[in-house]
């Protein structure tokens, strides 16, 4: 699964699900025990986070959303991921 970026414990990965119930783009954040979908403004599809992660991932969302569009587009295609800076 492919690792967008990390930062302050949280992973960011985003992959091409077949045959998946996702069809909105997203992309998938865990922290320790924790995972959670994410759409691209920063809200939870799907799963747990804990509200201070829940508030960093949000944010890093909303500065990176055109990069999280085009990486999206890039799975849809077949082509390969770019990474995406942290949240510092």
């Amino acid at each position: 699964m492919p690792t967008l970026s990390m930062f302050f414990g949280i992973i960011i990965r985003m992959f091409k699900e077949v045959n998946s119930n996702h069809h909105l783009p997203h992309f998938h954040a865990e922290y320790g025990e924790y995972v959670a979908v994410f759409d691209f403004d920063g809200n939870i599809i799907e799963g747990t986070m804990p509200k201070r992660q829940q508030k960093f991932i949000s944010a890093w969302a909303e500065l990176h959303k055109e990069e999280l569009e085009a990486n999206w587009k890039l799975l849809c295609d077949g082509e390969p991921f770019f990474k995406i800076d942290p949240l510092r």
